[in-house]
């Protein structure tokens, strides 16, 4: 029997690394799209569709996500960048996963992600020490959020989704 933890969170829950490596956390943004284009390219539509683990999102619905929270992200820093400590807004993720664009094929989102980390990456790159010491505040855990630990925790996001396809694949010997 497989440990729904392990299902849940394939590469361990999200922490800031001991030794955090600002470079490593950009250069795993911008290849995301890459990584995950490659998981995705030979499934079928029924793979697609298959949930990657009991209760879980499906394929489908994990690529839509990253679109759907990576755009978020990214305008997140972008009002970090240009407001002090702006308070963020909150969205109901599972809810968004139940909207009907969720149910598309995968290309929009695929297309999405690719360009918003495109930008987000030369945005990143362009960022001084001064900009990943900004921050803002998320009304849901009650905390201010530097951009260097908000770099960390989307470069984790995207290997935690990523690893979420992969180990499916696996499973399924697909």
């Amino acid at each position: 029997m497989t440990d729904i933890e392990f299902l849940q969170y394939p590469i361990g829950r999200f922490s800031m690394p001991e030794n955090p490596n600002l470079l490593e956390a950009i250069a795993q943004i911008k290849k995301l799209p890459e990584y995950i284009q490659s998981a995705v390219s030979n499934l079928s539509e029924k793979q697609l569709d298959t949930p990657y683990r009991p209760g879980g999102w499906t394929v489908r619905q994990l690529v839509h996500h990253l679109a759907d929270s990576h755009m978020n992200a990214f305008i997140r820093f972008k009002l970090a960048l240009t407001e002090e400590n702006p308070t963020i807004k909150p969205y109901d993720e599972a809810a968004w996963a139940k909207l009907p664009d969720s149910e598309l094929e995968i290309d929009p989102s695929l297309s999405i992600l690719a360009n918003v980390h495109y930008k987000w990456s030369v945005l990143l790159k362009n960022m001084s020490e001064e900009d990943f010491s900004r921050t803002y505040f998320h009304p849901e855990n009650g905390q201010k959020q530097s951009l260097f630990e908000v770099t960390h925790m989307y470069a984790w996001h995207g290997q935690h989704h990523l690893a979420h396809i992969q180990h499916l694949a696996l499973r399924e010997n697909w």
